[in-house]
C-alpha cells in the first residue's frame, strides 16, 4: 500500500501558503498562478488554517464581500485535518470521503511538508489497480 511520502516524492513537496492577514485577493491570485484549489494558511511557522476556492465562493462572493478588503483569516477553515507522511492512500481516501475534503496538508511533526489533493489520491489508486491487473493478467497467461 502506497504511503503519502511516496505521493510527495512523485508529485513534489512544494507547499503554497498564505498569511492569515493577507487579502483574499492575493490568495485567489496565487491559487490561479499555481493552478491549485487551496492554500495552507501559515502564521510564522505555524499552520493556522486552510483556504480554498470553495471558501472564496461561499464566504466572499455569495456574501458580497470584497476580496481586496477581506483578510484570509475571515474566510479560512481554522480547524485543519492533516495527515502524516506515513499515512496510506486508503486512509487518506477514507478521510477525504468521510470529512468531505479535497485537500490534506501533510505534516512532519509540526512542519507542513506538502499538500495532497483528492486528485492525487485517485491517481494513486488507479495506478495501483493497473499494477494489480497487470500482475493478474501475467499470472493467468503464464
Amino acid at each position: 500500500m502506497q504511503q503519502v511520502k511516496h505521493l510527495l516524492e512523485s508529485k513534489g513537496k512544494e507547499v503554497y501558503a498564505v498569511a492569515p492577514d493577507a487579502p483574499v485577493y492575493d490568495a485567489i491570485r496565487q491559487m490561479a498562478e499555481k493552478n491549485v484549489g487551496a492554500l495552507v494558511v501559515i502564521k510564522g511557522s505555524e499552520l493556522v488554517g486552510i483556504v480554498s476556492e470553495r471558501d472564496y465562493a461561499r464566504k466572499v462572493i455569495l456574501k458580497d464581500r470584497s476580496s481586496r478588503d477581506t483578510p484570509v483569516a475571515d474566510i479560512m477553515t481554522p480547524t485543519v485535518i492533516t495527515v502524516s507522511t506515513s499515512a496510506t492512500v486508503d486512509e487518506c481516501m477514507r478521510l477525504c470521503t468521510d470529512s468531505r475534503l479535497r485537500h490534506l496538508p501533510v505534516l512532519d511533526g509540526d512542519r507542513v511538508v506538502g499538500v495532497i489533493s483528492i486528485g492525487d489520491l485517485v491517481k494513486a489508486v488507479i495506478s495501483e489497480q493497473k499494477q494489480t491487473i497487470n500482475q493478474l493478467e501475467n499470472y493467468i497467461t503464464s
